[in-house]
């Protein structure tokens, strides 16, 4: 998006003459701020405020909502699946291009754990992120409800894997979160529900530095988090997290955050790949070796021209790629024009991080703050990033209102089955509910639950979040 972005600027004359066109391929008509999707989980922030509509922002460029499944970068062809392809009998949609910028980002990093596949839920988009909320908050209505001591426990356990930006922030703000929405539940005391954060490395946050790493650890200890280094999660199968250390953890909610990888996508574009997937690239933005072909953020191998040793590349996260992508627009249009081009170099600035309301750790320009200070400057910091000035007001608004009023505790878990009621309703007559209710109003007021119940087997009339039934930034 950034790229497009700076490119229908710079081209702005050829754009508008028509002797330029700047076509967009991306699944989702939107872009998503990373950063802000712990707020968003947290309720701190509405999740449409976190995405930036990709139509309103690039008014000059062509989207084309749809994925690249392979290139042919020889004939200058790209092969793309749209929402259409289906019902049409032409198939894939084949685009021509002269220049290519690949921008494709990174996947959750997967491992072949047992059960994580079925049980696990992710954190890289919005969807996961409300999802998440949606499946916390009724989790916490199930302890509420039951008799039995065992589902109670293990629906009040959470487990997050990974110790990076992802995984603390959305460990920290959530867990902060339902802190605050135990106070509304008659049976449920903060100190009922267990988090647990598994990090295989000896320390978390590594981007803020050592110190602040080991601060974060206490101040997560002391809230009641448990935290476990040099640890991996070997199973969730079954419902049971089990750790390394032996532990066993009987939960209904397991966060994998452990890492990215580059989208899949690249492995179908015969472009040349390091040994992690990614891009090879020069310190110009270019694909090595290969003409008109640029590649800039987590998919792309840049070197770091600033480091003081020799064949350091940039850091796959935000601050590298919303910078790479204005030097990769200034240089496509460079290259159009005849002009020479230039290096991308930004020495890094330094890490935030928020670690619930009010409380965060940062380490930039050397300096290192904790607490009301750090958590200031996540907020400013992203506040002056997120794209659009109508987003920064949005939020800004929404955190000003959030000053104010008490934080929203409502799970809307059927969001994510709008057809479940309707389909109730419009459906043959359950034989269980007529059992339970022979009375000629039983059909009106079903409170769902049986067999063919769409929207579960929980009788509340609400679907479940993710990880309900079973099945990660900076």
């Amino acid at each position: 998006m950034y790229t497009a972005l700076h490119l229908q600027r710079r081209l702005r004359a050829e754009v508008r003459s028509g002797a330029v066109e700047v076509v967009v391929v991306t699944p989702d008509p939107y872009m998503t701020y990373q950063p802000f999707l712990p707020e968003a989980a947290a309720g701190s922030i509405s999740p449409r405020h976190v995405v930036v509509p990709l139509r309103r922002v690039l008014d000059r460029c062509r989207i084309v909502i749809g994925e690249v499944t392979s290139l042919d970068h020889d004939g200058r062809t790209a092969t793309v699946t749209t929402l259409a392809t289906e019902e049409e009998a032409a198939g894939p949609l084949e685009l021509a291009y002269d220049e290519l910028v690949l921008a494709p980002g990174s996947v959750s990093r997967t491992l072949p754990v047992p059960g994580l596949a079925d049980h696990g839920i992710g954190f890289k988009t919005v969807e996961e992120a409300i999802g998440l909320r949606n499946h916390v908050i009724e989790q916490m209505d199930i302890a509420s409800s039951t008799r039995d001591p065992a589902v109670r426990d293990a629906a009040l356990t959470f487990v997050f894997v990974g110790g990076g930006y992802a995984g603390v922030e959305a460990l920290a703000e959530l867990e902060d979160m339902a802190r605050y929405t135990a106070r509304y539940y008659h049976n449920i005391k903060p100190q009922d529900l267990k988090w647990v954060l598994v990090e295989a490395s000896d320390r978390i946050l590594p981007e803020v530095g050592e110190a602040m790493g080991r601060y974060t650890v206490r101040e997560l200890r002391a809230r009641n988090i448990d935290v476990r280094l040099e640890t991996r999660l070997e199973s969730c199968a079954d419902r049971v997290a089990v750790l390394s250390d032996g532990s066993r953890f009987p939960t209904r909610t397991v966060v994998w955050t452990a890492g990215v990888r580059p989208a899949p996508v690249l492995a179908a574009t015969g472009l040349p790949l390091d040994a992690r997937g990614r891009l090879v690239c020069t310190p110009y933005l270019t694909v090595e070796g290969v003409d008109h072909a640029w590649a800039a953020g987590d998919a792309a191998a840049v070197p770091d021209v600033t480091a003081p040793e020799p064949g350091r590349e940039c850091a796959p996260n935000a601050q590298h790629a919303v910078r790479q992508a204005k030097v990769l627009a200034d240089n496509l249009a460079a290259s159009l024009h005849g002009r020479p081009l230039r290096q991308y170099a930004h020495r890094y600035a330094g890490s935030v991080a928020s670690l619930g309301l009010h409380k965060g750790v940062a380490h930039v320009y050397g300096r290192k703050l904790k607490g009301y200070p750090a958590w200031f400057m996540h907020r400013a910091y992203h506040l002056s990033r997120v794209p659009t000035f109508n987003r920064k007001a949005r939020v800004m608004a929404e955190w000003a209102l959030a000053g104010l009023f008490k934080r929203e505790i409502v799970s809307l878990g059927s969001l994510e089955h709008p057809r479940a009621e309707f389909a109730l309703a419009a459906g043959p007559p359950s034989d269980t509910a007529v059992t339970a209710d022979s009375s000629p109003d039983a059909h009106d007021t079903d409170g769902g639950g049986g067999p063919d119940d769409p929207r579960g087997t929980d009788g509340r009339g609400g679907a479940r979040g993710p990880g309900g039934t079973g099945p990660a930034t900076e």
